[in-house]
């Protein structure tokens, strides 16, 4: 059977978690920030897990990771 090809755009979004989850970062912080909190900039920095129906679809792309 041939190696699976990893999904580029996947692996520099995605990193897998000890525990089997995978943490991504949060969309929002990219531009037009002068209208947006200190705060809620702040929040956006903390990464994030993906949620458990999404996972599948994530692993599928990124099946050595």
């Amino acid at each position: 059977m041939p190696k699976l090809k990893t999904n580029r755009g996947a692996a520099k979004r995605f990193s897998r978690t000890a525990s089997g989850a995978f943490k991504r970062s949060q969309g929002y912080r990219r531009h037009i920030l002068t209208k947006k909190s200190t705060k809620r900039k702040r929040q956006l920095r903390a990464p994030i897990l993906v949620h458990k129906a999404d996972t599948p679809a994530v692993v599928k792309m990124l099946p050595y990771a």
